[in-house]
């Protein structure tokens, strides 16, 4: 090996990931030249090395969940946010140059290979230690091919195909033109990291223990193995691209870095990567128990209606003893412990930046009562997208989308829900809670997931945690109409749809930006939700029903084959434990029989179960459904009208200070021309330019 000088530099304040306190002291800083051998023979050093791997998780700009303040990836066609500089228009008409909105283009590229290069750095030098057990070796080497995937991958859904470090890293005494790499092509990359996060399972344990619980385990590593041959199977990668993205798309030697001939099988090794993270027996969805009695913030369970496949079982065959609102509530909120969640498969922990999820909920909290920026909001084509409590559309889902193209099987145009919950009907819709008169029948008798997640016209907000010497009071309907406290009043402060965001909030949550900008003291600590056992399911149901043949699959270490096809039954197994614990009935045979209709429930279901976890954006993209979703015009509620004009409020309208368009630019995010000036092999992505 060269025996080479590295220069060890940390500051412990950046370093902060579940499982590392061992390692790190806050007042501690060390800048020492020492050589690969005393560093890595050193386990103190090498564990700190590891450390500093996982602290690139950290960068704001990296967040899977995130505000508007960071890069806004969290936002497409489900949710937005009100904006005082107008930074939401830019970025939803992508007026925004090669350096990102707010440079957080080069911000994400540098972030993530300065991620890779450290992880390589450990997995190429930690056999020199000889203190750790071989066991430890193979766990730490696993750790870190994880964190050197989940790297690329976050470069991969961002910038599309990347190009790959060599395993043994650079040569940087060469000059700069002899080291420059081309972008690989999307299959090649996800080859790489499919093999990778195998080579990264067989090291790493089932389980971590509480203290490394933001540590990935081998089940980790598979499931991201499973997400990343979605997208690589998925039709953007796989011989579908619209042709002005696949034709821009070809480096400078010619080689195209996007398929241009579709492949059935990378279905099939997305199904059986999925069931491989399944026949570990690891995972479960989370789920909360019934209970009979309740109070407001924590209200008795409201059961399901019947039905014949789930109403009279027990979970995980039915919703008989379990509460779907909490169940799916509490698994963002803060309620459950991450090592205490079972459907969690891996977490960032700590590692969220700066403004992580707390900072997303005090830009939900409504200004007045829960002394947030009340800025963020859902989209109409979200709230129509929540299912009534019986599976059934809402009347009028997506009318104002009829006949528009990418809507076919979307929509109906019955007409929507009139009138208001009245003191006498109140007992007929327990779901709206004791503070529901006057709330709107559009919003009555809808899914779990709806209250969970929607903060509607006349929702109840908790706020547990109000100070009577502050004026602040529990238990509040929040309204959005003009001239309201949470409604437009010609400020920035207000959602344009009339509709909130709930998901993330605790019952207990408040905030107090009034006085200092993101106190998050009196808000209930969470941990973002990287991966979980829902979209492994999901995954698992997508990818079957795109099959027409039956595949022979090698399991991921070899030691039996999956025999993978368009299974009824199997693909039953990805879904019902979603609609289950959701209390919802399971789909029809008719949509089950037919590929095309179990596709647009599959898309739509990731949309309800998934959303706000930094999904959505992405999905669009690889389903090619960006151009039709993303350019249709954003509709919301009327939110200049006042309570006096109750029924104008509650109308559908177009909102037109929430922009829409797709362009050819807004596939993949441009790359920073310093990069391209950098790099002569480097090619910019479809509709950006490159530097003068």
């Amino acid at each position: 090996m060269k025996r080479t000088f590295i220069i060890l530099t940390f500051i412990a304040s950046t370093l902060i990931v579940g499982g590392c306190s061992d390692y790190l002291d806050s007042d501690y800083l060390f800048n020492e030249r020492m050589t690969t051998e005393d560093a890595f023979s050193n386990p103190d050093y090498a564990n700190r090395w590891l450390a500093r791997a996982y602290s690139f998780l950290g960068n704001n700009y990296m967040q899977d969940v995130s505000s508007k303040k960071n890069v806004p990836f969290n936002f497409a066609d489900d949710m937005y946010f009100g904006d005082e500089n107008d930074r939401y228009r830019k970025w939803k008409y992508g007026q925004y140059d090669e350096s990102g909105v707010n440079g957080e283009s080069d911000d994400i590229w540098n972030t993530a290979y300065d991620g890779i290069r450290q992880a390589s750095v450990f997995i190429n030098n930690i056999d020199i230690n000889t203190r750790f057990s071989r066991a430890e070796i193979a766990d730490l080497k696993g750790q870190a091919r994880f964190l050197r995937a989940y790297f690329y991958w976050i470069l991969l859904r961002t910038y599309g195909p990347v190009p790959i470090v060599p395993d043994e890293s650079i040569d940087y005494t060469k000059e700069y033109d002899e080291i420059a790499l081309p972008r690989n092509s999307y299959e090649e990359c996800a080859d790489y990291l499919s093999k990778e996060l195998v080579e990264a399972a067989k090291g790493l344990p089932l389980k971590m223990g509480i203290q490394q619980i933001a540590r990935p385990t081998r089940g980790a590593a598979l499931a991201l193995r499973a997400r990343i041959l979605l997208f690589a199977a998925s039709p953007l990668a796989n011989g579908k691209a619209p042709a002005d993205v696949a034709a821009a798309l070809i480096n400078k030697d010619g080689k195209r870095l996007l398929s241009a001939v579709y492949d059935e099988s990378k279905w099939a090794k997305a199904a059986a990567a999925a069931k491989d993270v399944m026949d570990l027996g690891q995972y479960q969805l989370y789920v909360t128990y019934k209970k009979t009695t309740g109070d407001i913030a924590y209200p008795a369970t409201v059961t399901p209606p019947a039905d014949n496949n789930f109403s009279n079982s027990n979970w995980p065959a039915g919703w008989k003893d379990i509460d779907p609102f909490e169940s799916y509530r509490s698994i963002f909120n803060g309620t459950v412990p991450a090592f205490q969640n079972p459907e969690l498969i891996f977490t960032r922990g700590q590692n969220q930046g700066a403004e992580g999820i707390n900072v997303l909920v005090i830009h939900q909290l409504p200004r007045l009562e829960g002394k947030g920026y009340n800025s963020h909001g859902m989209t109409q084509k979200q709230v129509d997208a929540y299912y009534t409590k019986d599976g059934s559309d809402i009347p009028g889902m997506n009318d104002m989308y009829a006949g528009r193209t990418g809507y076919e099987g979307r929509y109906n145009t019955s007409k929507r829900a009139s009138g208001y919950v009245s003191q006498q009907e109140l007992s007929n819709y327990p779901e709206l809670g004791p503070l529901g008169v006057g709330v709107n029948k559009q919003f009555a008798q809808r899914e779990p997931r709806f209250y969970a997640s929607v903060s509607y016209n006349g929702s109840t907000w908790n706020f547990l945690n109000a100070e009577a010497v502050r004026d602040e009071k529990s238990n509040v309907q929040i309204y959005y109409y003009r001239g309201d406290p949470n409604g437009y009043k010609n400020t920035t402060y207000w959602p344009r749809t009339g509709t909130g965001i709930k998901k993330y909030v605790h019952p207990d949550d408040i905030s107090n930006v009034a006085v200092t900008a993101y106190d998050q003291s009196r808000l209930k600590q969470k941990v973002d939700p990287a991966i979980r056992y829902a979209e492994v399911l999901l995954i698992y149901a997508e990818a079957l029903n795109e099959l027409n043949g039956s595949f022979n699959v090698p399991s991921w270490d070899g030691t039996k084959t999956h025999v993978i096809a368009r299974n009824v039954g199997e693909m039953k197994n990805g879904i019902q434990p979603i609609r289950i614990r959701a209390g919802l009935p399971d789909y029809s045979d008719e949509v089950y029989s037919d590929p095309v209709k179990f596709r647009i429930k599959l898309k739509r279901e990731r949309q309800i179960e998934l959303f706000a976890e930094g999904h959505r954006y992405f999905d669009l993209r690889r389903w090619t459904d960006a151009p039709d979703e993303e350019s249709a015009p954003v509709y919301g509620y009327n939110a200049y009208a006042t309570k006096a004009q109750a029924d104008l409020f509650h109308t559908v309208v177009e909102t037109p200070s929430l922009p829409s368009i797709f362009t050819l630019k807004m596939w993949f995010w441009p790359i920073d021309f310093s990069e391209l000036r950098r790099n002569k092999n480097l090619i910019q992505n479809p509709g950006w330019t490159n530097p003068e």
